[in-house]
């Protein structure tokens, strides 16, 4: 049976066909198009490439040429017909029946393009007349000029109630045609039909291979209803399905590689007008999920622009839920938003191309546009806030249907939750937290602490085996505990996230484990291992199991009961914390009284010291200390 060229063209543009090609052929990215290795003759290097604007790959080597039909034919070894019903089932689409009805619709179908187009030249012609004089000054009044009305075939619906119609009768065209395409009303009291549009700019609508599907008009009267008006949904025409420029706009697409939605017909045309080709725009209602789909085809990224206001963020938020469960590899949204007063036609037209250029170079990714609608203005100062916060985004984030992409969602924002939800902390390095000392990078004295005096080496803890060897030994126990028993994290992640270390590349080690456990994987001690091994730090750990005199500390070590694990380590966390404090206290207390020797610092240096000398001879005091595995005791 014959199918008709819309069923056929609505069928191929339903497919990206780089996706239809790549799941038999290696693709790889060449600019605006794909290729790889011709799967119709034998080649050693690629000339087989894909071009999804155009829809059609081609073969430079043995010169196969074709749509998505053709390639399901030739690699499937399949009739046309047999192709047709196999991608109309992919795609959920119903086969046309060849019934006489739709042979009939079909011939219809084509006689009302060429009524349309009809109906725009008319159009076209009463704006250049006297008739449509208003119609002329408000457009060129807009800053467009005659090249521009031109090209956008624009034209002007006289005020009289029957213009349209008797124009077209006289030209053969019957009321039947007319009242199916929207142009006319027929009342449903039955009397005679009268012109849709009237007194108004008319802006005509296309397809996108260019034809003439509708019609926008713009009153000129100031107590019109609606200032804007658009055809009905008719045969040719569904406003959902559609976008204004289409056609242009796919071919500059093709050639910059980016498509921008604006809101309206006169943004596009002053874009346009300026040398931005690529600007579209919805049909008088909110971005649906089939427009989505055609922008896809058109650039992975489509820049979707909006009002400063308040307005144009609830219609970001409108264009971001319809697209969130459709986002897949490589297809996503950004966002621009006008300077506060301006659209894209006012911004163009004041100050040129380049103004709107920026704002496009500097769109907002979707992942951040959504990260900021979910979490602005959203309390998070208590945990249950913060559990709060954590259910709507990633409640939100279970509504992107593709697994890899949700995933990758799902571990960006807990990073971000990890950073908002963690005070700061000084770094001294890419990914790495360094503890407060009391000189920052460059030998610049951190202002918020004083440089000991030396005293504080006179201690036990400053003798021996040199300073810090009390506290560098319990870092270490601390980071190896972490390392053979990570479940700890789930407990004490936030403990850890407050730790400084001095012993190099511990710090490293444990920034690399909340990371993980930010990132939602699994905590265990060999998944752990191979993430470690992969960030370089395999010859730190290395280092300080190798040390001896740290064996002693059997919790720290993978036989350990986990019970016993978490035991240990909450017992030096706290004995290491309580004696940080206490060095902190005294090295700021023994420079107070190096700066200024007055009785009261004397005081206060003296009651240091002693406060910290008496924790080095004291265990932490945490109740049940005897470990489960029965192989120690810090009695």
């Amino acid at each position: 049976m014959a199918l008709s060229p819309q069923f056929l063209d609505e069928l191929k543009h339903r497919f990206t066909l780089s996706d239809v090609i790549g799941r038999t052929v290696k693709l790889a990215r060449h600019g605006r198009e794909h290729m790889g290795l011709c799967p119709f003759h034998n080649e050693k290097s690629p000339s087989f490439t894909v071009n999804d604007q155009k829809g059609f790959y081609h073969c430079f080597g043995c010169g196969a040429h074709g749509s998505v039909i053709d390639f399901v034919m030739g690699t499937q070894g399949l009739e046309f017909m047999e192709a047709v019903e196999r991608l109309a089932g992919d795609a959920g689409m119903e086969m046309p029946r060849q019934t006489p009805e739709q042979i009939e619709r079909d011939k219809k179908r084509g006689s009302l393009s060429d009524v349309m187009d009809a109906v725009t030249s008319w159009y076209a012609a009463q704006l250049k007349g006297q008739v449509g004089r208003t119609g002329y000054d408000y457009i060129k009044g807009r800053g467009l000029t005659d090249k521009t009305i031109e090209r956008f075939r624009l034209g002007f619906a006289p005020a009289q109630r029957t213009a349209l119609k008797d124009a077209m009768r006289a030209r053969g065209i019957p009321e039947d045609q007319l009242i199916e395409t929207g142009m006319l009303i027929k009342p449903e009291d039955g009397g005679e039909s009268y012109d849709r549009f009237r007194n108004r700019v008319m802006f005509p609508i296309t397809d996108r291979q260019g034809r003439v599907i509708a019609f926008g008009g713009r009153a000129l009267d100031k107590d019109a209803k609606a200032k804007y008006l658009n055809s009905p949904e008719t045969t040719l025409f569904h406003k959902g399905a559609n976008l204004y420029n289409w056609a242009n706009a796919r071919a500059a697409s093709y050639d910059c590689g980016q498509v921008m939605v604006v809101e309206g017909y006169m943004d596009v045309i002053a874009l346009a007008q300026f040398g931005i080709d690529y600007a579209v725009a919805p049909l008088g209602t909110a971005l649906t999920e089939e427009q989505i789909s055609h922008l896809w085809q058109m650039a992975d990224e489509p820049i979707l622009s909006f009002d400063g206001d308040k307005a144009g963020q609830r219609a970001a938020g409108r264009a971001m839920d319809r697209a969130l469960p459709m986002l897949k590899p490589g297809k996503s949204l950004r966002f621009v938003f006008m300077p506060e007063g301006d659209d894209p036609d006012s911004l163009v037209q004041r100050e040129g191309k380049r103004a709107v250029e920026k704002l496009v170079d500097a769109a907002m990714p979707m992942v951040n546009m959504l990260w900021n609608a979910l979490t602005e203005g959203v309390p998070a100062d208590t945990p249950e806030r913060r559990a709060g916060l954590e259910k709507l985004i990633f409640s939100k984030l279970a509504e992107i249907e593709d697994e890899n992409v949700k995933k990758l969602y799902q571990g960006e924002f807990r990073n971000r939750l990890y950073d908002l939800f963690r005070p700061a902390r000084r770094q001294g390095g890419a990914g790495t937290f360094k503890q407060n000392r009391p000189f920052m990078p460059g030998g610049k004295r951190d202002p918020l602490r004083a440089p000991p005096t030396g005293l504080l080496a006179q201690t036990s803890i400053g003798r021996g085996r040199g300073a810090g060897a009390v506290t560098d030994r319990m870092e270490k126990l601390i980071v190896l505990t972490l390392v053979h028993h990570p479940e700890i994290l789930v407990r004490h992640e936030e403990t850890v996230a407050h730790l400084n270390f001095t012993v190099p590349g511990l710090d490293a080690v444990c920034t690399a484990l909340l990371e993980r456990a930010a990132l939602g994987h699994t905590l265990d001690m060999e998944g752990v291992q191979t993430y470690l091994m992969d960030k370089g730090l395999s010859e730190t750990l290395d280092r300080i199991r190798d040390e001896r005199a740290l064996r002693d500390d059997w919790f720290a070590w993978p036989a350990a009961a986990l019970s016993d694990a978490i035991t240990g380590f909450e017992h030096i966390v706290q004995r290491f914390q309580h004696i940080t404090a206490a060095r902190t206290a005294y090295q700021q207390a023994e420079a107070d009284y190096a700066n200024d020797m007055t009785d009261e610092n004397h005081a206060r240096f003296v009651a240091a010291q002693e406060a910290f000398r008496a924790l080095e001879e004291k265990e932490a005091d945490k109740d049940g200390y005897r470990l489960e595995s029965g192989r120690f005791s810090f009695n």
